[in-house]
């Protein structure tokens, strides 16, 4: 889940690199580095173990430094590294060199044979600076290019050699020549008036360009005058380029103080756009027709993470209103699942590149259709489906999701009630009220949101101390409770565990003590208010979310209870709004706490990596 930028311009790369690599910074800032070819035809390379704000103070440096007569030129690569193997420090950081310095590689993914690979090349005297599987693709390249000087060729011959994922940008620094190739790993590649790029993700390179073209697995192309492009080692015309989907305003803070803040905001208005895309079709069914998509008797969700719980309020909406049967699989843990048949499996991801959810339909069996719901359309997930949903959420900086969670939720449970209007499942009629219900939800989010706007700092500095937080939900409401739970730990590093409501006389209220924070999705049932008994008589401070509350005026610094309420719903894909105070509560407690909410420790927004 590194992020990767490679540039050929006309003037000094080295700007656009450090700039591509800020918007790439998401999806991984353990280490960065770049590597730029100069005048005299060799490889300026400098690495960070810090952030790229770090890099540009190196880089700035060593310009100073150097010899006007060894300027850098407007070829070069970067990278931004979420560690996976290898510790964090800066021999393991991208980019990598071959022995004799001439070519330098950046890489995403994972090599499974490098182990293997190494051996061999060590034994025939390659030395190895680093502990990373990526080094051993430049000195696979080094070993081709003793066969046959030619870079491309060189290339094809290496990563014939691999077994595993890979994006991968090569620099020739004797002749400027690059390469790129990838396989199961995402790497688009572009063309404007600036020059050619590269990245790993078209938000990067926005900017300067208005068009790209993604790489198919098994693509290798290099960059140049004239693009040269080959397909399984197969030399294909160069695709057509397909526009960016976004504008580069939409990467931007403007007046935001996070991109956590921002993405938060944006929710109402990315539920609104979508439903105004999904509305007609949903009521009469005709988005499942359009799907081409053969009946199913069953569903089963294939996911991780935020995307999990987006999937079991989709399944659970199914279930709710058309008895049909669900799973729920959890995509590293598919080894052990069966499926029977005529089980339709429903894949989510934002980015369409999370190598556990990528596995599991391997492993899968393919009589099973794939409809994959994805904020990313030429991702890896999207070319393997049969059918493809996109969330339309736009560009996502914050690698805690928030507005593509409510996408996939949106769209999710649009998708299966026009699934159940088509089957004859569902009446149009009840089809049409539920749409009808859901056109309410972007004022009910917005409503929530000035709620916990007015009293989470306060709340947040109520439960800033709390070593850990249980939240509690039934039935619809139980995935938001996860969600809840999760933002608060990955953001504010605090433990978090979310349980069924009733679960909690059965363990969990053994963790309850005086002050401890337990937070209760309330959507409408009444058996909630057992549990929030139970919590209140072992001295525990309820926070609830959703409901008709005690309209406080404001939170009392001291009290055994505290409201974040709107209005109950009882929608049967749950209380979707309440989403926003639960992500708005993690943001702010992990600003209190000192925490980075943009960029969260050990974490990464693409998980392409098992």
């Amino acid at each position: 889940m590194c992020g990767i930028i490679a540039a050929r311009v006309s003037d000094d790369a080295t700007p656009f690199l450090l700039d591509g690599l800020e918007r790439l910074e998401y999806r991984g800032y353990d280490s960065v580095g770049i590597a730029v070819r100069t005048a005299s035809g060799k490889l300026e390379t400098v690495r960070s173990v810090s952030r790229v704000g770090d890099l540009r103070a190196l880089v700035a440096a060593r310009a100073d430094a150097a010899p006007a007569s060894d300027a850098r030129s407007g070829v070069g690569i970067g990278h931004t590294r979420w560690a996976t193997d290898g510790a964090v420090r800066e021999e393991n950081a991208h980019p990598h060199a071959d022995c004799s310095g001439r070519i330098s590689i950046v890489h995403n993914g994972t090599i499974d044979n490098a182990d293997r690979l190494r051996a061999t090349l060590e034994r025939q005297g390659h030395v190895f600076r680093s502990d990373v599987d990526s080094e051993v693709i430049a000195h696979l390249v080094e070993r081709a290019l003793g066969v046959d000087p030619d870079l491309l060729l060189a290339v094809h011959i290496a990563v014939a050699q691999l077994e595993g994922s890979w994006a991968i940008v090569v620099l020739d620094a004797r002749d400027g020549r690059m390469v790129a190739a990838a396989d199961r790993s995402p790497l688009v590649v572009a063309r404007s008036d600036r020059g050619d790029f590269v990245s790993s993700d078209v938000g990067a390179i926005a900017e300067w360009c208005e068009t790209f073209v993604p790489l198919r697995d098994g693509d290798v192309v290099e960059l140049g005058e004239a693009w040269s492009w080959s397909s399984e080692g197969v030399a294909v015309p160069v695709p057509f380029p397909t526009a960016s989907p976004f504008a580069p305003s939409a990467l931007e803070l403007g007046d935001h103080p996070d991109h956590m803040a921002k993405e938060i905001g944006e929710q109402p208005e990315v539920v609104a756009a979508l439903l105004d895309r999904v509305r007609r079709r949903t009521a009469d069914g005709s988005t499942w027709v359009g799907l081409g998509l053969p009946p199913f008797d069953r569903l089963a969700v294939v996911a991780c993470g935020t995307s999990l719980h987006a999937g079991q309020v989709i399944a659970g909406t199914l279930r709710t209103l058309g008895g049909v049967p669900t799973d729920i699989v959890v995509a590293s843990e598919v080894d052990h699942v069966v499926l029977t048949p005529g089980t339709l499996v429903v894949a989510i991801s934002q980015s369409g590149e999370t190598a556990d959810v990528l596995r599991a339909l391997d492993r899968l069996d393919e009589r099973h259709p794939v409809l994959a719901l994805t904020n990313n359309v030429h991702s890896s997930l999207a070319r393997r489906a049969d059918a493809v949903l996109d969330c339309h959420a736009g560009p996502e900086v914050g690698v805690a999701a928030t507005k593509t969670f409510t996408a996939q939720v949106l769209v999710g449970v649009t998708a299966v009630v026009s699934a159940l209007v088509a089957s004859g499942r569902l009446e149009a009629s009840r089809a049409a009220a539920l749409v009808d219900e859901l056109a309410e939800l972007p004022e009910r989010m917005a409503t929530a949101a000035a709620v916990a706007a007015d009293r989470v700092p306060l709340l947040a500095t109520t439960v800033r101390d709390a070593p850990g937080f249980l939240f509690l939900g039934r039935g619809p409401g139980l995935p938001y409770a996860a969600e809840g739970a999760l933002k608060l730990e990955v953001l504010s590093y605090r433990w978090a565990e979310a349980y069924p409501a009733g679960e909690l006389k059965h363990g969990p209220l053994a963790l309850v003590d005086e002050g401890t924070p337990v937070v209760v999705v309330d959507h409408g049932d009444p058996r909630l208010q057992w549990a929030v008994a139970e919590v209140r008589a072992r001295g525990g401070f309820v926070v609830t979310v959703g409901g008709e509350g005690t309209d406080l005026p404001a939170l009392p610094r001291r009290t055994d209870a505290a409201d974040l309420a709107w209005g109950r719903s009882t929608a049967p894909w749950g209380p979707i709004e309440a989403v926003v105070p639960l992500q708005m509560l993690a943001r702010e407690l992990a600003l209190q706490l000192g925490c980075d909410v943009d960029k969260p420790r050990n974490l990464a927004k693409w998980v392409t990596v098992e």
